[in-house]
């Protein structure tokens, strides 16, 4: 028996009601030339039995490389308590909260979400998060042209250290609406951008964004880079890792003070595990001044008739309950079940445990980047302040060491050689505070032994 619902009649009748002669006539406007007739290296229908071993054989095949590889997703340690709560019942299967009255629960916990991530980042508000930290921006930058109604270029500085592939996706959600992606060069000695080498008179910008740390590891100027933007009436866009928060200037209070005025980020450090890409989810902050302006969804707090405290949803200028064309967000707009981690992670290793997960993936790093720096023809190439991640120069192609490191059992870092050609054989390598001496120890062993 098929597990479809509909039969052969009921197929026409709908076809026919939508005025559509056959099933592939609804997906006319896929080009023919993404299409797959078929799978050719996933086996034809198998019953349970040979399922259930064909996904053990699957799963065998999957090692556990000790991995020093970040560039956008990082590897620290989740407590136990965090996913084993996050998965009860009334969390793992919530809908939407759609229903405010009805989801008193998860309406609490994406307050407290906010509330931590506002502290986090020192800023004035936080949504209750979106799809991911590359759409995050790309939601940052349309808010920043609604935002800054002074500007009318839809200019955007867009830094060239900024994580190619978030520069990817935010070219391809705003490249038809008429906004303009200027890339902003970096400084070949430090990795960042040089405040100096931005124009005294720039013209009319919309805002500027701000990595930090950048996708090098390094730590831009992000005191100036604000001052710089701020006097020519641009607003300040800021993309960090929220552990690193913990430790350096959070962007409320870069500058003179006026701090940023988005915050955007990937949250999956916050308690989501390395998970073949995903799911991940996105965090944003803003300035009081521009909250009307955020896309995704804000709980606030109240209290009833009777003085009982109740959690609703304060804004949600989205299609569901907007014109399509006046709502600030017509993607995701929240990530429920992560967010639940995000909280509990947070919750548990509070800002004490925080701050030493940042301070020991830092100190990790430095040891990194020492161990495979004394090794012959290794060198770290920007001389700029990190925080767990480093860029190495090698002396041969990085794509050939890091096939030669996996046979070792080492995921050796991320080769720069695609997005940054002009670095030469760079690779980019991360510690977190997952790793050891003897981690660290084992892959300057191992690249001592791959480089001869």
């Amino acid at each position: 028996m098929p597990f479809i619902p509909h039969t052969d009649d009921d197929t026409r009748e709908m076809l026919a009601t939508i005025g559509a002669d056959s099933i592939e006539d609804l997906f006319d406007e896929i080009p023919s030339g993404l299409r797959a007739t078929s799978l050719d290296r996933i086996p034809a229908g198998r019953n349970e039995m040979a399922v259930n071993r064909l996904l053990q054989e699957c799963a065998a095949k999957d090692t556990q490389p000790l991995s020093f590889l970040g560039a956008g997703a990082y590897e620290h340690h989740i407590p136990a308590a965090v996913w084993q709560l996050t998965t009860r019942g009334e969390f793992y299967t919530a809908y939407t909260p759609y229903q405010a009255e009805a989801s008193q629960g998860t309406l609490q916990l994406l307050y407290e979400f906010q509330t931590m991530m506002a502290e986090l980042t020192a800023m004035d508000v936080s949504n209750a998060s979106l799809y991911d930290g590359a759409s995050a921006l790309a939601e940052a930058v349309l808010m920043a042209v609604r935002a800054n109604r002074k500007s009318k270029s839809k200019r955007i500085l867009m830094p060239a250290t900024v994580h190619p592939t978030y520069r990817s996706v935010v070219n391809t959600i705003v490249r038809h609406q008429g906004i303009k992606l200027e890339l902003v060069d970096y400084d070949r000695q430090g990795g960042h951008i040089d405040p100096a080498s931005l124009p005294a008179e720039p013209g009319d910008i919309t805002a500027l964004v701000i990595p930090q740390p950048n996708f090098f590891g390094s730590l831009e100027d992000a005191d100036a880079l604000t001052d710089w933007a701020q006097q020519h009436g641009a607003l300040v866009i800021a993309v960090v890792n929220p552990t690193a928060m913990a430790l350096i200037k959070p962007p409320g209070e870069w500058g003179n003070g006026e701090g940023a005025d988005i915050v955007c980020g990937e949250g999956q450090p916050l308690g989501a595990p390395l998970a073949s890409g995903g799911p991940y989810f996105g965090f944003m902050c803003c300035a009081q001044q521009h909250v009307r302006q955020m896309p995704g969804r804000i709980i606030g707090r109240t209290t009833d008739l009777e003085g009982k405290s109740g959690y609703v949803l304060t804004l949600q200028a989205r299609e569901q309950h907007i014109r399509r064309s006046k709502a600030t967000s017509n993607i995701c707009t929240n990530q429920g079940l992560l967010t639940t981690a995000a909280t509990i992670y947070l919750a548990l290793v509070g800002q004490q445990g925080l701050q030493q997960t940042a301070a020991h993936s830092h100190a990790n790093t430095r040891k990194l980047a020492e161990a495979l720096g004394a090794i012959a023809g290794v060198e770290l190439i920007f001389n700029r302040p990190y925080f767990h991640e480093a860029v190495l120069r090698l002396p041969k192609p990085a794509a050939e060491v890091l096939v030669e490191l996996d046979r070792l059992g080492i995921l050796g870092g991320f080769d720069l050689a695609a997005d940054y050609p002009e670095l030469g054989n760079a690779l980019l390598v991360c510690a977190t505070e997952t790793k050891t001496d003897a981690d660290i120890e084992q892959f300057a062993a191992a690249l001592r032994k791959v480089l001869g």
